[in-house]
């Protein structure tokens, strides 16, 4: 009767633990999920239009077919995943036209990162095409590390490096090679 009993108790033992054990789900990917914060924008914006104007007068028009607010994370941006094309307009309504294939820009450094074909022509004939250029909103300059080429009514020339002012009065590159005509 004693052995009896003891494999009774051993029997009730073992099918609690087998319902404990088969019966709880695994709730591991939902623990997981806790503690996931999704990256997700806050705004979705399509076929962007934006004019930026200072007392009255329009300094830029921005166009982009696919625009996404990222301001609640932690180092807020706006990104361009489709590409931009920018006009600027300087005080005496001359132009320089930015395109490229991607964007972002940081709202606390105030830089812009353009990447893929980055294209910027001014109104004088200047043009500049890299692979990847960042604009310093505040300073109002351009740079890059990139291989870039830059022509300009006295020819064209090639580098790796270059740095230079919105309106392209000051510009400083490095390794370059091409032909240049200077006033000799």
């Amino acid at each position: 009767m004693i052995l009896s009993k003891k494999y009774k108790t051993i029997s009730v033992v073992m099918v609690l633990a087998m319902t404990l054990f088969f019966g709880c789900e695994s709730n591991f990917k939902e623990v997981q999920k806790i503690n996931f914060s999704e990256f997700t924008p806050n705004g979705d914006a399509d076929n962007v239009n934006l004019k930026y104007t200072d007392s009255g007068l329009i300094k830029a028009i921005l166009v982009s077919s696919k625009m996404l607010d990222y301001t609640s994370v932690d180092f807020p941006f706006t990104e361009f995943p489709k590409g931009i094309d920018v006009t600027l307009y300087d005080d005496k309504a001359k132009t320089t036209r930015i395109t490229s294939n991607y964007a972002v820009s940081y709202k606390i450094t105030g830089i812009i990162d353009l990447r893929g074909k980055v294209k910027i022509a001014s109104q004088d004939g200047q043009m500049l095409e890299t692979e990847q250029l960042y604009f310093d909103q505040k300073n109002e300059w351009f740079f890059t590390e990139k291989k870039f080429k830059f022509t300009d009514l006295k020819g064209v020339s090639n580098g790796q490096g270059i740095d230079f002012s919105k309106d392209f009065k000051v510009i400083n590159s490095q390794r370059i090679t091409g032909e240049v005509e200077t006033a000799e």
